[in-house]
């Protein structure tokens, strides 16, 4: 009975470590989405530019697009942002969701000042479309098809590394099945 009595801090203990290295050694940037292989979420959202204007879910649909999730307090936002725009050079097609900025105003200035890479640029001030999408922080960019499907996700900055990885040949890939397969 002693030696029962004592192994169960063992085990106990024994498990908690299993966990702890568990998550040691996983990849924060490669959360899973309950919306991979599903329709993206609807929502109508206002234009950042123009308040008065309004969009749909229908905005990611007709082209393979990056969903990039981006806020002005966001230093990791900032880091990864002049890739952005050099992707937007090559003409891969991003379109922005501003996650809870307090002010348009400061959103607005910050593509002013940095560039603006999106195509167009969805203001999410209270920050309830990207909770729909599972978004736990910004930067967080979804791959979605022509259909509105989402087909990837990539938690953190978009880089080169990240580009010349999963990221964009999954977005090549989906590029070249579009266009049936031709360059």
């Amino acid at each position: 009975m002693r030696i029962a009595i004592l192994a169960i801090p063992l085990v106990i203990f024994i498990v908690l470590v299993g966990f702890l290295l568990r998550g040691l050694f996983s990849d924060p940037t490669e959360l899973s989405s309950a919306l991979v292989g599903k329709p993206v979420p609807e929502f109508v959202l206002p234009d950042i530019y123009q308040p008065e204007t309004l969009h749909d879910q229908s905005v990611l649909t007709g082209q393979v697009v990056l969903l990039n999730v981006w806020a002005t307090w966001c230093p990791t936002c900032r880091a990864e942002h002049e890739y952005l725009n050099q992707l937007a050079a090559k003409g891969v097609a991003i379109i922005g969701l501003n996650y809870k900025d307090d002010s348009r105003a400061k959103a607005v200035n910050w593509l002013n000042t940095l560039g603006d890479p999106y195509q167009l640029n969805l203001f999410d001030e209270m920050g309830s479309v990207a909770l729909d999408f599972g978004v736990y922080g910004a930067p967080e960019t979804f791959l979605i098809d022509a259909d509105g499907v989402v087909h990837y996700r990539h938690v953190g900055d978009v880089n080169e590394r990240v580009w010349a990885g999963e990221l964009g040949q999954r977005y090549r890939a989906l590029v070249e099945a579009q266009s049936g397969g031709a360059s």
